[in-house]
């Protein structure tokens, strides 16, 4: 992705330079993983694990440390910022065609835990969108486990994508979308609610690649390998394969975010289309 030399947005907040010295954070070994799993890519279902986090929490006290950021964690820094610059400025326009008024969510970079309005959370828990005070939530250390637990092509692409979908989140939570899955959501099985949660997060895959259409259009950014950065994201993060991986089979009514293809399918429509209005997802997942 070419993004050096561009505007950077003010809307992202670095914490990494505060570490905790106090008892070891919660959410490592294989509770860790295990929440990471059921909450990648978090979106509105951050939510559900925080009386989990907060309880793995009680009576852990974190002193924190300052320490100047590395080179690369600088360069990570202003990757993050331009991608979310990129999204300001699309997701501007689009509301703007549509007569609405966009308000901009801020990025927190935290390493080990961090304190919501949604709750506590440590690094397991993957990057999440809080809609309690409307910032997306993301320890950078999820893309390498990205690519050696769950075998994603990796990339600055795949980062992106990622960045893409959480604000797909704050859309939603803008337009109302989330507040209305929730309700209808009440008086369901757990198995339709779950199907609304999936319509959900393919409706945030279809948001993003909704911005990557008009980031293109806008800024000519995609390189060779980009889109298939993406799409292999999308694949390694989808239910069934995360599934297949750690129990050996699948629970279709317990998907939570899609399987892998629908993933990809909503993502690359909202690419190929750039039309806002095509991503109805909860009127196609039955």
């Amino acid at each position: 992705m070419k993004w050096k030399g561009r505007r950077q947005s003010d809307n992202v907040e670095d914490r990494r330079g505060m570490s905790s010295s106090g008892k070891a954070i919660a959410g490592g070994g294989i509770i860790g993983v295990v929440i990471l799993l059921l909450n990648l890519f978090g979106g509105e279902n951050a939510q559900m694990i925080t009386p989990i986090l907060e309880q793995m929490n009680q009576g852990q006290s974190a002193p924190t440390e300052q320490r100047d950021l590395t080179a690369a964690e600088i360069e990570e820094q202003e990757f993050v910022r331009t991608v979310l610059a990129d999204n300001e400025d699309v997701w501007t326009k689009i509301f703007q065609e549509n007569n609405l008024q966009y308000e901009k969510p801020k990025i927190i970079l935290f390493a080990g835990s961090v304190q919501t309005a949604c709750g506590g959370a440590t690094s397991a828990s993957g990057p999440f969108y809080c809609p309690g005070d409307q910032k997306v939530y993301m320890d950078l250390t999820f893309f390498e486990e990205l690519k050696t637990k769950f075998g994603a092509q990796g990339g600055d692409f795949a980062t992106a994508y990622v960045i893409a979908h959480e604000i797909g989140h704050h859309v939603q939570t803008l337009l109302g979308t989330s507040t209305k899955m929730r309700q209808l959501q009440q008086g369901k099985s757990k198995a339709e609610a779950n199907k609304l949660s999936v319509a959900l997060e393919l409706q945030a895959d279809f948001y993003a690649g909704l911005w990557t259409h008009y980031n293109q259009k806008m800024n000519n950014v995609l390189e060779i390998g980009d889109i298939d950065e993406a799409l292999s994201a999308a694949h390694a993060v989808g239910d069934d394969a995360i599934q297949a991986k750690m129990q050996g089979h699948i629970v279709p009514e317990s998907f939570t975010h899609g399987t892998s293809e629908q993933r990809k399918y909503w993502f690359m429509k909202g690419y190929k289309t750039g039309d806002i209005n095509q991503g109805n997802t909860f009127a196609e997942i039955k």
